[in-house]
């Protein structure tokens, strides 16, 4: 059975995931709620995000929250019932560390040939999150924020095409 405390246990046992550059794992444009595909390749737009995804059919898009991004290593970890990869929801599970302090907000990464940016916005493990994957799931994710185990959320600078296998580039803060 999954608590928190040895998700904690089998996350420091986890080899670290890499900083500075990745690779793209799995695609998921969430068609609509509950229905995920998982394309090999996909666009990524300024105005829409993830083409298909239902972020650009929401009453009010967030840019903060245009993309999300997920560590494949925790979504391993939390998913011990055996679902699909994509359960997590995410449009992008990666290898890559996505702590505050390996990616601040604003940090760039080019993504395939999109550039995101690291939104302020949080992502935080919800009620979904929580019927997938169960409460000691959730507790541990929201527990370290600062370790972004849920993911976090990315805003397009440039539209590109993003697949599967796709280095991942840390490009550094944006200029102020």
């Amino acid at each position: 059975m999954l608590t928190a405390e040895n998700l904690e246990t089998r996350w420091t046992a986890t080899e670290p995931a890499p900083r500075g550059s990745g690779t793209v794992e799995l695609i998921c444009v969430r068609v609509e709620e509950g229905v995920h595909d998982t394309p090999a390749t996909v666009e990524v737009t300024v105005e829409r995000g993830v083409e298909g995804d239902r972020w650009s059919r929401g009453r009010r898009p967030d840019v903060d929250a245009q993309v999300t991004l997920m560590n494949v290593r925790v979504a391993r970890l939390v998913n011990q019932d055996g679902l699909p990869r994509d359960a997590p929801g995410d449009n992008f599970l990666v290898d890559l560390d996505l702590a505050e302090e390996a990616l601040p907000v604003g940090t760039r990464l080019r993504i395939g040939s999109a550039l995101l940016e690291v939104s302020p916005a949080p992502h935080t493990g919800c009620k979904k999150f929580r019927e997938r994957f169960g409460l000691d799931a959730l507790t541990w994710v929201n527990d370290h924020r600062d370790r972004r185990l849920r993911g976090m959320n990315c805003r397009v600078l440039e539209a590109g095409t993003v697949a599967v296998g796709d280095a991942i580039e840390v490009q550094g803060q944006a200029s102020a």
